[in-house]
């Protein structure tokens, strides 16, 4: 079982459980925790190959298997449903979660959604493809950064995943790699069908490779689906601008409650 982490709320019977991005870790979410904690029950995740999850063992990683991985979380904790926050790839997994049991999912908050792969992420994507078993995973992980968030007020955000990722292994980096190869037409499916469960897209204004896409899918998808586009802020939303993050993502759930 991949590892968890829980903080409690006496007073809470809602939980909402966080989930990272790809070369991240539950870390991530330090400035979350406190303020989502006094509304509800959390729960973190680390991913399979990230954070104490690094010595899990798994053969194929596909995102139906990963999504696989959190509902044998809440399965073991007896949880029935949940609100699911998720950042970058993060938003992939709980899509494809709510596409499997979309009883289990109370609503998706998707920040630095990844809806589809631009002309440039494609190019990145064949140029990783291409080196990830020639250049170690770092170099390319750097690169990755610095393209997806390249501003200065984007550093912190930046620093943060690639401290993170130095605790990844070279081979795990390689089977994360991997599922950019099924990506396309599961982007795809998901741009298409419109599922019937509250969807809050969080993008910083400055995401120039996925802000695009998640704007056309919010308007196809408008009786589930609202968009918060935040000024100054990249992709890693949580991050850049972790108070109205905060704010917003707490305002959206608790509107849930009175519907």
């Amino acid at each position: 079982m991949i590892s968890y982490t829980i903080y409690q709320n006496s007073e809470s019977a809602e939980w909402v459980t966080f989930v990272h991005g790809a070369g991240g870790s539950s870390t991530i979410w330090f400035k979350q925790i406190r303020e989502f904690q006094k509304k509800f029950n959390v729960l973190l995740l680390d991913l399979r190959g990230h954070g104490s999850s690094n010595k899990l063992k798994a053969k194929k990683y596909t995102f139906q298997s990963i999504a696989h991985d959190i509902l044998e979380v809440i399965d073991h904790l007896k949880i029935k449903s949940s609100h699911f926050v998720g950042i970058s790839l993060g938003s992939i997994v709980i899509r494809q979660l709510a596409e499997m049991r979309p009883e289990r999912v109370k609503s998706m908050v998707m920040g630095g959604a990844i809806l589809k792969m631009n002309f440039r992420s494609q190019i990145l994507m064949k140029i990783g493809n291409i080196f990830k078993y020639i250049l170690p995973y770092l170099v390319l992980y750097r690169l990755f950064a610095f393209i997806i968030m390249p501003k200065k007020n984007h550093k912190s955000s930046r620093n943060l995943f690639i401290n993170e990722a130095k605790k990844l292994y070279q081979k795990e980096f390689i089977k994360w790699f991997k599922l950019t190869t099924e990506i396309n037409p599961v982007l795809r499916w998901f741009r298409q069908k419109e599922l019937n469960i509250p969807t809050f897209y969080v993008m910083g204004e400055e995401d120039y490779m996925f802000l695009p896409s998640v704007k056309e899918v919010v308007k196809n998808h408008e009786k589930s689906s609202s968009l918060l586009v935040i000024e100054n802020c990249g992709h890693v939303v949580n991050v850049d601008a972790p108070h109205v993050f905060n704010s917003k993502v707490i305002r959206f759930l608790e509107s849930l409650k009175r519907s």
